[in-house]
């Protein structure tokens, strides 16, 4: 089952189609689709589709939704993307680095722009995998506070190194990687005007990669906006791999539902 209370283009098609492939069935279940839209809470649905549901994907605002739902469900629950994380996202991200750079311990990947879900999934990733991870960001627009701690705590395990600078120069200096998403959010629409003027200079555009790698990789996790985020000679160059990353959304998902649901003991978090 795949409930959706925020729209989707790539976690909606690449799980169903991986679901397909997998010799499965998915069903959309958007929250005018359910009863959570009327009031039922989540207890209860967590109760009532675990009855039906081999597993559950969902992709929602509050993170603690996800948790709840995780917590009373008796099927596996898989973060199809929340306010706090994107970890499905994180996976396919990771595999594309894999396959362009042959390893992933030591790299550099820049995340420049708005500290969000997507950043704190590459930063946890990085820090256990042990990669080099900074973040070029205005300093109102600082990173999430809990997710910072868990990461430094992983890294001292790992040998990763994590580092925040608010010149995104300083950032993607000798970068492997750069990594960049929207400056507005799905339900920040309000703050659009605003934050176009914050991030004034994160534009990830030809001026900034120079100080990458010449073998640099561009990465986006899509939807894009040419000219804000992002220079349309950057993404549609011959650095960028976006759509690599964005088939592997199929490929990462599922090898993840094939674990979870083969396995005898589920986890949450």
């Amino acid at each position: 089952g795949m409930i959706f209370e925020k729209s989707s283009t790539r976690t909606r098609v690449s799980f169903e189609v991986g679901i397909y492939h997998l010799g499965g069935t998915g069903l959309f279940l958007s929250k005018n689709d359910l009863q959570i839209g009327r009031g039922e809470t989540i207890h209860d649905t967590a109760k009532t589709l675990s009855g039906f549901l081999d597993a559950i994907m969902i992709r929602t605002f509050a993170h603690q939704t996800a948790v709840d739902l995780a917590t009373h469900a008796r099927v596996p629950v898989i973060n199809g993307l929340t306010d706090l994380a994107h970890p499905c996202q994180a996976l396919a991200d990771y595999q594309a680095i894999l396959e362009q750079k042959g390893r992933l311990h030591g790299l550099k990947i820049a995340y420049v722009g708005d500290p969000n879900n997507v950043t704190n999934s590459l930063m946890m990733g990085a820090a256990k995998l042990g990669l080099h991870f900074t973040i070029g960001a205005p300093s109102g627009y600082p990173v999430n506070d809990f997710v910072w701690k868990r990461a430094k705590e992983e890294a001292t395990k790992t040998g990763a190194l994590l580092e925040i600078f608010e010149d995104p120069r300083e950032a993607v200096e000798k970068a492997d990687v750069i990594y960049t998403d929207v400056w507005t959010s799905m339900g920040q629409e309000a703050e659009s005007a605003i934050r176009l003027q914050a991030f004034q200079g994160y534009q990830v555009d030809d001026a900034l990669v120079r100080y990458a790698r010449p073998d640099y990789s561009f990465m986006h996790c899509l939807p894009a906006h040419r000219g804000e985020e992002v220079a349309a000679s950057v993404i549609d160059g011959p650095n960028s791999i976006v759509f690599e990353e964005a088939e592997n959304r199929l490929h990462a998902q599922k090898a993840l539902m094939v674990a979870v649901m083969q396995g005898e003991h589920y986890t949450h978090g």
